[in-house]
């Protein structure tokens, strides 16, 4: 759900205004946002010795946060800060040294990458120079080439250009390539360049310091930057440590400090400002006012506050945060794919938290599935509990242990009620449970829950399959039931939107919704009469009124057309249209969970045909081979049978709701970064 807010002003003197907006740090519970001034009150930028202040503290952070990035520091322990005046100084003797030790790595970084990438080109052209590239006289262009016949034409061109006037010599440099140098008079440089060009060769430039120096004194530099260069960062890694340990708590104190400063700052440039007061404006949820008032009030009468309850009408600046149970919070993990909710619209996360992993069970419905998932949960789980993340370098990012925590609770649910569905269809990777005979088809129990009648002779086991999805005889049966969730989700959805727009008041979108349930309801009810379109010509089953469902299929369209009316969209005959193709899109959750179920069978049953034609032998290879073929299935299907239910919910639940026309202000608390103590040194 989204936490109830109300909207609080405050008003105090000028003089004292820093204390309370420390009081405020303190207790971080204040959503602040913008005053606008008028009259004898002025808003906006500071000016005067607050601009000054201002600029010099975000100069002293700027320069704070510069120094730990340059230095790589990590927070492992808490420090403690100087006092405000020694600041100034401590950053000036660490960022100096930082920042000479960060340009010394960086250029020695250039220098080896410059030694890997021309190393072997240099050295071959100091054994073709002959110490030519130290002539006064003699000009050696040197290039590379990757085709013995690209050696002609730039002969050609040079013959064209200088007539015999230069030496061209050669050496292979590597299995794709050749380096070479053409020694010109010093006049002829620049000719011996242009036909280069002709040829369409480049010439071999040497990046940074060591352009334009003789090939031999950079052969030599780069020869001692490949036997040095390891030693040397070696020594300026240990340097940095050095530097980040003996400094980073302290940097990383100062550094909260000067960030609580600026906010000071902040939070005085969004409030109104007179001669003598200052009034600021924000949010602060319900459960936290009395936290807010006990910190306000040890003010006395230089602080003057009203709180105002909101309603649902004038909500675009109102912040929004959710407040789930413990377990529906780690499923807000899933929701911040989306922009957060508006404030007086509606928190879907513990819908999701309940029917995500439900639907993910459906789809995968494999006992040894849902095992192996459980498994992964559990180390996600054990990993955050350490206070360990776990570094994915593929994809450029880190999960923190809160996010590792979080995704223990949501795979593991996801995986209880795969575990679930597996027992309600009888599959362990894949069918190898009925292989084993523990799980089989009781014909008397189909017929009793579903009223089929299951073809063939009574087989035998140890436990009963109650949904048999990859029966022929219950595909119509299993694809009905998806249906059934598709129509009771759609169905909600619009109730909801019809809730939610009553509550706002908005007459247009009440009739819209109204009118969009009551042709769902006649959509549906036209399904079950003409049995699935099948009889939508049969002109006998629109004048059969002894049926209930044909009176509700007529009230509904009516309701559909007085919603539509009423709202003026006429486009809702389209959107009518559309709606019924969400209601369709919920057999994914039976497609999808068939096409991962077949390839499981099929992985279990080439094991068990190698163990039935080859005996002990064929069990060994069957078993590695149908593992190798379920974790190949596994793999390829996995995205889909995440993506299919986040989909289901994000689009054909979420869209007829209005969750994505609008989005909310995330509750952001001015709250402080240093200790409290800090503040009154």
């Amino acid at each position: 759900m989204i936490n109830t807010m109300q909207q609080i002003v405050i008003a105090t003197r000028k003089r004292g205004s820093r204390d309370v907006i420390e009081a405020l740090q303190d207790v971080g519970v204040l959503h602040l946002v913008p005053v606008q001034g008028s009259g004898v009150l002025s808003a906006g930028p500071l000016t005067g010795e607050d601009a000054e202040f201002r600029r010099e503290s975000e100069r002293l952070l700027a320069r704070a946060e510069t120094t730990l990035t340059e230095l790589g520091a990590v927070r492992r322990v808490p420090g403690s800060a100087p006092a405000e005046t020694q600041w100034p100084a401590l950053l000036e003797e660490v960022a100096g040294p930082a920042a000479e030790l960060s340009r010394r790595r960086q250029a020695l970084d250039g220098d080896l990458d410059v030694a890997r990438t021309y190393g072997p080109a240099v050295k071959a052209l100091s054994e073709l120079s002959g110490g030519l590239d130290r002539s006064r006289r003699v000009s050696l262009v040197p290039f590379l080439y990757q085709k013995p016949e690209d050696l002609g034409a730039l002969q050609a061109a040079l013959q064209g250009s200088l007539d015999g006037r230069f030496e061209v010599a050669t050496r292979p440099l590597s299995a794709s390539g050749f380096v070479g140098a053409v020694a010109t008079l010093g006049i002829d440089r620049d000719a011996a360049r242009a036909a280069l060009g002709k040829a369409r060769l480049g010439e071999l430039r040497l990046p940074g310091r060591f352009d334009g120096q003789p090939i031999s004194d950079v052969d030599a530099e780069l020869s001692r930057i490949q036997r040095e260069g390891a030693s040397q960062r070696d020594a300026l890694e240990r340097e940095r440590v050095s530097l980040a340990e003996r400094f980073g708590p302290t940097l990383f104190a100062v550094r909260d400090a000067l960030s609580d400063q600026v906010a000071i700052h902040d939070v005085q440039g969004m409030s109104a400002r007179g001669k003598y007061s200052l009034v600021m404006q924000g949010f602060v949820p319900d459960d936290r006012i009395y936290g807010l008032k006990s910190a306000l009030d040890r003010f006395g009468d230089a602080v003057s506050y009203e709180l105002h309850p909101l309603d649902s009408h004038h909500t675009a600046s109102v912040p929004v945060e959710l407040k789930n149970t413990p377990y529906s919070k780690n499923f807000e993990l899933i929701l911040g794919m989306l922009p957060l909710p508006r404030y007086g619209n509606f928190d879907p996360t513990g819908i999701i938290s309940f029917f995500f992993p439900l639907f993910f069970g459906f789809i995968i419905a494999d006992i040894g599935y849902g095992l192996l998932f459980f498994i992964v949960g559990t180390w996600f789980a054990t990993k955050a509990k350490r206070g360990e993340g776990v570094n994915l370098a593929a994809m450029n990012s880190y999960l923190s242990p809160d996010v590792m925590g979080k995704l223990g609770v949501i795979i593991r649910t996801m995986s209880t009620w795969a575990i679930f569905w597996g027992f309600l269809t009888g599959e362990f990777f894949g069918n190898l449970a009925e292989h084993l005979h523990i799980f089989y088809v009781n014909h008397a129990w189909i017929q009793s829950i579903w009223g089929i009648t299951v073809p063939g002779e009574q087989e035998s086991g140890l436990l009963p399959i109650v949904f048999p999805r990859l029966a022929s005889y219950f595909t119509n049966t299993a694809l009905i039931s998806t249906l059934l969730i598709g129509m009771a989700m759609v169905l909600w959805a619009w109730l909801i939107r019809v809730q939610l727009a009553s509550r706002h008041g908005d007459k247009n979108h009440l009739w819209e919704a109204i009118g969009m349930l009551g042709g769902l309801v006649g959509l549906i009810s036209l399904g079950f009469l003409s049995k699935g379109g099948n009889q939508l010509v049969n002109a006998a089953i629109y004048k059969d009124f002894s049926s209930p469902l044909l009176i509700v299929m007529y009230i509904g369209f009516a309701v559909f057309l007085l919603g539509m009316i009423m709202s003026r969209v006429f486009l809702m005959i389209i959107e009518i249209l559309s709606q019924g193709g969400n209601i369709i899109s919920f057999a994914r959750l039976f497609a999808v969970g068939v096409a991962g179920a077949i390839l499981a069978n099929l992985a279990t049953d080439l094991g068990w045909g190698l163990y039935e034609k080859i005996g002990i032998l064929g069990i060994i290879v069957g078993v590695v081979l149908a593992l190798l073929v379920h974790a190949f299935a596994l793999a390829i299907t996995i995205i889909g049978h995440v993506l299919q239910p986040i989909r289901l919910h994000f689009v054909e639940f979420l869209t007829p709701t209005g969750y994505h026309n609008e989005s909310g202000v995330p509750y952001n608390p001015l709250r402080r970064l240093s200790p409290a103590s800090l503040s009154k040194k």
